[in-house]
């Protein structure tokens, strides 16, 4: 069965940290390119980051930009997102997608909750 499921979210003060999680199961994600994105209530689903299946290329959103860090473990078939400095507009679920080809996967998400 071909499943992502992200995982690290939850509860932090302004100025903390997550570490957001997205394993693959059912299919290996070296030759996907991921992409991180988060919704936020009463709002469109945005993108966040992405990386490219090699790891070479990376991409960030303007407002994430110098606070996150995507990176990938092909070995762990796993991506993550490192999100330092956090701010309450950072609030949302967050989602990971898997895309190559034809192929177009999601997770279920994860909730991050930055509050104090």
């Amino acid at each position: 069965q071909v499943q992502l499921v992200e995982s690290g979210g939850g509860l932090v003060q302004p100025g903390g940290s997550l570490r957001l999680s997205c394993a693959a199961s059912g299919f290996t994600l070296d030759r996907y390119a991921i992409g991180w994105f988060r919704q936020a209530p009463g709002k469109e689903r945005e993108g966040v980051s992405c990386i490219s299946s090699s790891g070479g290329n990376r991409y960030y959103a303007d407002s994430v930009k110098g606070r996150f860090t995507i990176s990938r473990d092909n070995a762990k078939n796993t991506v993550y997102l490192q999100m330092n400095s956090l701010k309450p507009e950072d609030t949302a679920v967050y989602y990971c997608n898997a895309q190559r080809f034809e192929n177009n996967y999601w997770g279920q998400g994860t909730q991050v909750t930055v509050s104090s």
